[in-house]
């Protein structure tokens, strides 16, 4: 089994095969219309960008073989088949000769290029890659099968191809035989003639032309109408063929050659988007070198590292694999994945990602998954994905083109059949006007407006660490108008510490403190660890036994020492036992069902105490049991240092920023207040952190949700858009944020902001212009103000380059920096 053909839930399998051909949404719908009739098909992604199709099929009414063949029978070649079989084999340098002499004996094989420089062997032929791996390892070299994703590392020869050659020797023919025709008409013999139309010597240079240049363009429309596809290679073979059979051989000629131009420039423009997704993948090398049990070092393909293995990494090289330092210290770059060039200490213990390098010291790194399943495997695989889900432009697009395109193709019939055939008008003039409008009729550049910028900015936003999921969550980043941000580990860094210890009812600070660790020792909240952490800290002794541990959502924690039930919590868990507590309520609800009953008097010192911590910004942790209080532990948290410049740039780009907190009035008061944020919203509890989102967009266009991505999941899953903070190394996040900020760089909001603006613009811009470009030449082919030459040269040719260059922009788009501001005076 591969990776490309690997099993799914349920009893199906996914198979991504790569069509570099697949260039454009015409021809994926071709694709499509033919794999899709296959029985056993469940399902299908063309990724046009990528230039990948992804097919779920049941194995047992369908199989690999039988959708390479409806690929194949739409005109479109896999690369990836057993005609041509890349390996990666890192040890071949001098030697590539006795590779290439191995292989000639083998059977099927009908040519090798090697490629020592990039440690690749590509073999053509009709043979299987385990004869073919076998005998490249008789020869003494480790070969393994580079699949689909690894082979974008390789961009197309575009220029140099068959479609290349044919379209240069099909524009000689037409300057040739224009120069005959209207240069020199002298020196343009007629030559024959056929169903009594002569044929002069230009006319057969441009008969030629139209064949050697068209001949890629009719194959196509041929598999177009087998596929029942109403597309530009459709159109254009009926124009180019139609052309001829009317004795128009120049316009036909001229129709071939300008077409396939434009096609080649396409798949170049197409390339460029495509070599943002290669720069991601050429972060992460394709080899390691793995340190042996006996000490020996051995470099192998990083594909080749198993889970477990010891990779070595020295100065200046870049790490191949995820996982933990093992040996050594170094200075380690993780711009590839969190977009912040600022290198980070590590050492033995932490953990380490690929494609980041080690740039000051020497790392052993144990590896904790296999090269396809890294942090930045994972990364390219979403952003190859990201056509996956359509933005609500996009389906506009799609829509309006199925009605547009059989719209204009009728009017080209009526413009070239109605005068002549009515008012007796010139039916070569009126020909030639309904060709120009069969050209119009392609919606080419105003269908991949939209996904050629979608892939530009997710691949922009994920060089500089951001992770954008799709299309849409670009499109309603932009569009949204409220940032809602938790505080703990947001606007905080959720490093929490104890800074205050106040013991009452007869106990000590230690007592108190393991008590308090006592019950948290089973909590997972970051409160909890903080208090755990500083009893550990001090030396505390614990010997209290724990049962009935319950966690109490948004209040606290309760749990039986010793056989007593103690608490601890908020403090609006024990108003029942302190009612001057009740002050510090900011959400005007009931007295929770749980808080112990009010058996004491009232500690006003307590209750003192617990004010001051929260005006200083702190966190007042109450402890006690049904009877007493024991006590109250202050929990702080340090601002990010970046939260306030984040705050006031947001807010410059004229977006509303909430923050929406459990804690206490006291401590959202103070950090609101450093950070400059105007409108908090404090002590709320899960489902009114729901509640409070869901007003929030009511009130605005969309609301983008900023938390950790774990404790935060239900409110980022409600918000418009749901953004993960930190979410290296973190699967959950990575898998159920909409947007995910691989670093812990709160700076990355206002990038993804100005970044999903700028897309929106760039997406408007592309669909009107063409809609525009499209409209004033349709306007104008009836009166013959536009030709076939207008048609291709402006209409398909340069806004296919244009939308696409214009996309190519957002590449250029940086994150800001808090140290980018210039000084004051």
């Amino acid at each position: 089994m591969t990776e490309r053909d690997r099993p799914t839930a349920g009893g199906t399998r996914r198979l991504e095969l790569r069509v570099p051909g697949m260039d454009c949404p015409s021809c994926a719908e071709k694709i499509r219309g033919s794999v899709e009739g296959l029985d056993g098909v469940e399902g299908m992604e063309a990724h046009v960008a990528s230039g990948t199709l992804v097919t779920t099929y049941d194995p047992e009414v369908a199989d690999e073989g039988a959708i390479r063949e409806r690929v194949g029978a739409a005109g479109y070649a896999v690369a990836d088949d057993g005609s041509e079989l890349v390996l990666s084999v890192p040890g071949m340098d001098c030697c590539a000769n006795e590779i290439e002499a191995a292989l000639g004996d083998v059977d099927g094989v009908e040519g090798v290029e090697s490629r020592p420089a990039a440690g690749r062997l590509i073999v053509s032929g009709t043979v299987d890659t385990e004869t073919v791996v076998d005998a490249v390892e008789a020869a003494g070299y480790e070969a393994t099968p580079v699949d689909g994703r690894d082979r974008l590392r390789e961009p197309r020869e575009i220029w140099r191809g068959r479609r290349a050659a044919g379209t240069a020797v099909g524009a000689v023919l037409v300057v040739a035989g224009g120069l005959l025709a209207f240069v020199a008409p002298g020196a343009n013999p007629e030559l024959f003639a056929v169903a009594g139309r002569s044929y002069a010597a230009s006319h057969v240079l441009f008969v030629l032309a139209a064949a050697v240049a068209g001949a890629p363009i009719v194959r196509n429309g041929y598999y177009s109408a087998r596929t029942h596809s109403l597309d530009i290679d459709l159109l254009m073979s009926v124009g180019i063929l139609a052309s001829v059979a009317a004795h128009h051989p120049f316009e036909g000629a001229t129709l071939a050659v300008l077409f396939s131009v434009a096609e080649l420039l396409e798949r170049f423009s197409m390339d460029r988007a495509r070599a943002s997704i290669r720069e991601l993948l050429d972060r992460s090398p394709e080899t390691a070198r793995i340190k042996r049990a006996d000490g020996t070092e051995e470099t192998v393909s990083a594909d080749a590292v198993a889970v477990g293995d010891v990779v070595v990494v020295r100065p200046g090289e870049r790490i191949p694999v995820d996982g933990v330092v093992r040996e050594g210290q170094s200075a380690v770059n993780q711009a590839p994945i969190t977009g912040e060039s600022v290198p980070l200490d590590r050492s033995e213990g932490e953990e380490v990602y690929a494609g980041t390098i080690a740039e000051s010291g020497y790392l052993e790194v144990e590896a904790t998954s296999e090269a396809d399943e890294s942090t930045l495997a994972r990364i390219v695989e979403l952003v190859e994905s990201a056509e996956r889900e359509k933005t609500d432009r996009e389906q506009f697009v799609d829509r309006f083109a199925g009605v547009y395109t059989p719209i204009v193709v009728l009017a080209a019939i009526v413009v070239a059949v109605a005068p002549p055939a009515l008012a007796g008008a010139s039916w070569n003039t009126w020909f030639l006007r309904g060709l120009t409008l069969l050209v119009i009729a392609c919606p080419c550049a105003f269908v991949i407006s939209t996904p050629v910028s979608v892939v530009s900015g997710i691949t922009s936003a994920a060089k500089h660490g951001v992770l954008i999921k799709g299309g849409r969550y670009l499109e309603a980043a932009g569009e949204s108008d409220v940032v809602a941000v938790d505080k703990t580990g947001t606007l905080t860094t959720g490093e929490l510490a104890v800074t205050d210890v106040y013991a009452l009812g007869g106990i000590d600070e230690d007592d108190l403190l393991a008590r308090a660790s006592a019950v948290e020792k089973r909590s997972e909240h970051p409160l909890g660890e903080a208090i755990v952490a500083h009893a550990t800290e001090l030396g505390v002794e614990n010997d209290h036994a724990v049962a009935g541990f319950e966690a109490l959502a948004g209040r606290g924690v309760r749990a039986d020492l010793d056989g007593e039930r103690h608490y601890v919590g908020k403090p609006g868990l024990f108003e029942g036992l302190v009612p001057a507590l009740q002050r510090t309520r900011t959400d005007g609800g009931e007295a929770v069902a749980d808080a112990p009953a009010r058996r004491g008097g009232v500690e006003t010192a307590l209750a003192e105490a617990v004010v001051d911590l929260e005006r200083a910004g702190k966190t007042a942790v109450l402890v006690g049991t049904d009877d007493r209080l024991l006590g109250v532990i202050g929990v702080a948290d340090r601002l990010r240092p970046e939260a306030a410049w984040t705050v006031e740039r947001l807010e410059a780009q004229g977006v509303r920023v909430v923050m929406l907190t459990g804690d206490n009035e006291g401590t959202a008061r103070a950090i609101a207040e450093e950070i400059g944020i105007g409108e908090y919203h404090a002590g709320l509890l899960p489902e009114e952190k729901l509640a409070a989102i869901r007003r929030l967009e009511a009130e605005s266009s969309g609301v983008v949700m900023v938390g950790d991505g774990i404790n935060d999941a239900p409110a980022l899953a409600t918000a418009t858009v749901g953004v993960a903070m930190g979410a290296a190394g973190t699967d959950t996040a990575i898998e159920t944020a909409d947007v995910a900020l691989m670093g812990d760089d709160l700076s990355r909001l206002p990038y993804l902001h100005r970044l999903s603006r700028s897309a929106n613009g760039v997406i408007r811009g592309n669909i009107w212009s063409s809609l525009a470009v499209k409209a004033i030449l349709a306007a104008g082919a009836p009166f013959g103000v536009v030709t076939v030459i207008h048609a291709v040269v402006i209409g398909d040719m340069g806004m296919s380059l244009g939308v696409t260059g214009n996309a190519m922009r957002l590449s250029r788009v940086e994150p800001d920096r808090p140290d980018d501001r210039p000084e004051a005076g």
